[in-house]
């Protein structure tokens, strides 16, 4: 009985890694050539796998973008959802700079997955769409905490206040200031923590 459970769990182990492998060839490819389609068979290559191998583990070349997807949102973070406990505006300063530097770390594979994302979304199997659901759903917490600690703006109610932190702490702004403006990282977060404090903070 002992030596079946170990068999068993030398499989899953076995098949875990196999999963890893191929993900981790399909990230690598994408930095390497993000301009080149992607061939399930130059992955299956990269990661010393058939290529019925894998389909049989993500069942298409969408589902194994849906996994590259899965697996960013959990490794990078983008499904935390902000906490609902202590100083809102520190909470979302700390949010800030958390994610940018998960950003400027996976930013070349980012970069391809929204291009596909406008111009072929078949291809990516909605991936780019859990990633702003994900997103949106901490926004929101951000944006009622700030309300009720009175940290907001008179006037702008939380919706607004989501709709703003939706275009200012996002992928593409922080991409046209770390790629289009060659800025550091630390220093984007600067930014757009200020960006992020003058259109929503009330005058102190």
């Amino acid at each position: 009985m002992a030596g079946r459970k170990y068999e068993q769990r030398m499989r899953a182990d076995a098949a875990e890694q196999t999963r890893r492998d191929v993900l981790d060839a399909l990230y690598q490819r994408l930095r390497e050539a993000p301009t080149e389609p992607v061939s399930v068979e130059r992955i299956a290559a990269m990661a010393g796998v058939s290529r019925s191998t894998v389909y049989l583990v993500f069942g298409s070349r969408a589902g194994l973008f849906n996994a590259l997807g899965d697996d960013l949102r959990h490794r990078g973070g983008f499904d935390r959802v902000a906490s609902d406990t202590g100083d809102a505006l520190q909470a979302l300063r700390e949010s800030i700079r958390t994610a940018v530097p998960i950003f400027a770390e996976h930013r070349e594979v980012l970069r391809v997955l929204y291009s596909l994302a406008t111009l072929d979304r078949e291809a990516v199997d909605g991936v780019i769409d859990r990633m702003a659901e994900d997103r949106a759903a901490g926004l929101v917490v951000h944006a009622e905490r700030l309300a009720d600690q009175g940290f907001l703006r008179p006037g702008l109610t939380t919706t607004d206040a989501t709709h703003l932190l939706w275009a200012v702490t996002g992928f593409e702004f922080f991409d046209q200031l770390y790629t289009g403006r060659g800025l550091p990282a630390d220093q984007v977060a600067d930014l757009i923590i200020a960006a992020t404090e003058r259109l929503l903070l009330r005058d102190s």
